[in-house]
């Protein structure tokens, strides 16, 4: 959560705030608010001065959270959670705007936080004081676990409503009343129609990750849940990209918004060496077990298109003795927590996922990310190599694109600014030779789809790296 290196950020205030209900002025009436505030760094931000190089103790954070991050390491603030963290302590409704690993969960979780640290009220049986929709099962999980480590010294009570998970546990936690539901829009529904949970104490509505929850058509569900939160509330709305309908779910769900940009000097996906092989799509297979192979990768993730091809890819890869394990809404929760954890721990060296299972997927040091299929929305591209060079580090992202996939590649060229080719500048053809027999490992196994031989792709040039990632199981 080290401020990033590169990047810079932009705010922009819609005019004055708004007296809210559940805003800075509610706040400071309530028991135990510390009326010092806003702060100096809160003053700076509304100022639009700069405030890059401000320590989280310039924030005007309660001290629990502060001993809570100074535990996990950190000192300064990310430029999101720079702008982000003083607006919504203001009361202001936000609408942050910067893409993946650039710390947006802790710009809302910390706010949140600290409203709870200094109001004494509880959440009613069956209510919430604050609810957190996010798009899939693993970011509910992430979010949850980053409540969990900067409230550590707090008496807040939180909870993960998700599907794939029993749903009688979940009842039993909300007919307690909880401080912060975290959530995904169709589990929290089918609470809603049973009963089992009311939501017109939510002072406080942050909509997460909310360009994904679009693209998954949770827009409908979203809307129902928003019909049953308070109409005086403070939101938050985070999102990775701003396409039209972000705006116009924005303006539906947040009074006069607080805009905070993330801008990268440098494009961030700049910072990942990005390259393109053009194979077809009966070697694709192979291909990847060759790459895995010859570069020196170390955590790797690889995507596909679809569920049952993740499970193809992953089968040809433990039978080519690679450590790999497969995410995805097919799995059962116990699944993808295993094959996660394992993940993360680095038991398992590869991971394949398709792009629902993927968001929330916050692991250090992912070395390489390797599109298997290329994404059908361009957007997906930017998310999917997001899970590399995360917190300032370098990465890797290599592409397989065969013949029907050229008009993807287009798009998502055309959404990063520039073309994806090999910086090696060397031809080199991917597909086994008829007088050179494939490796003894991969020999024999059918590919996903019989086609013509694709064309020639060029080959990358190799640098240092961690060791490979194959780890015979």
């Amino acid at each position: 959560m080290s401020a990033g290196s590169g990047l810079s950020c932009r705010c922009t205030t819609l005019g004055p705030a708004p007296r809210r209900g559940n805003g800075l002025d509610a706040l400071r009436h309530s028991p135990g608010a510390d009326t010092s505030r806003p702060s100096k760094a809160l003053r700076r931000v509304l100022a639009n001065e700069s405030v890059r190089l401000i320590q989280f103790t310039d924030l005007g954070l309660a001290e629990p959270l502060l001993r809570a991050i100074a535990a996990e390491g950190h000192i300064h603030p990310t430029p999101i959670q720079s702008r982000a963290i003083p607006l919504a302590l203001s009361g202001r409704d936000v609408l942050g705007i910067a893409q993946t690993g650039t710390g947006k969960t802790a710009a809302f979780v910390l706010p949140l936080l600290d409203r709870f640290a200094r109001a004494s009220a509880r959440a009613a049986p069956g209510g919430c004081r604050a609810l957190i929709l996010v798009p899939t099962r693993e970011l509910a999980a992430q979010v949850s676990a980053t409540i969990r480590a900067y409230g550590r010294d707090l008496s807040i009570t939180s909870t993960v409503v998700i599907g794939g998970a029993k749903p009688g546990p979940q009842v039993r936690a909300l007919a307690r009343g909880v401080d912060i539901i975290v959530a995904t829009p169709g589990r929290l529904i089918d609470h809603l129609d049973s009963g089992a949970v009311r939501l017109d104490g939510a002072g406080t509505v942050v909509l997460d990750e909310a360009d994904h929850m679009l693209d998954l058509g949770f827009l409908p569900a979203i809307r129902r849940i928003m019909k049953a939160v308070p109409k005086r509330r403070q939101t938050m709305l985070l999102s990775a990209t701003m396409p039209k309908a972000i705006r116009i779910l924005a303006s539906e769900f947040l009074n006069d918004p607080a805009e905070v940009s993330v801008a990268p000097a440098a494009r961030p996906i700049e910072t990942i060496d990005q390259s393109v092989m053009h194979v077809a799509a009966v070697s694709k297979r192979d291909v990847l077990v060759d790459v895995l192979g010859r570069h020196q990768v170390g955590r790797t993730i690889v995507f596909t298109r679809t569920k049952r091809g993740a499970d193809r890819v992953t089968r040809h890869l433990e039978q080519a003795g690679l450590s790999a394990m497969a995410i995805h809404g097919n799995r059962s929760q116990p699944q993808r927590t295993k094959a996660l954890a394992e993940f993360r721990g680095g038991q398992v060296a590869i991971l394949v996922a398709t792009d629902i299972a993927a968001r929330g997927i916050d692991v250090p040091d992912v070395s390489h990310v390797i599109n298997f299929d290329l994404p059908n929305v361009p957007e997906a591209y930017v998310h999917r190599i997001g899970r590399t060079a995360r917190a300032g580090k370098s990465g890797t992202a290599i592409s397989l694109c065969d013949p029907t996939e050229q008009g993807l590649l287009r798009d998502i060229e055309r959404l990063i600014g520039s073309s994806i080719n090999d910086p090696g500048g060397h031809g080199h053809d991917v597909r086994p030779s008829p007088a050179s027999p494939s490796p003894p490992s991969v020999r024999g196994h059918r590919s996903d789809s019989p086609g013509p031989s694709g064309p020639r792709r060029r080959k990358r040039r190799r640098t240092s790296g961690p060791a490979v990632a194959g780890v015979a199981r």
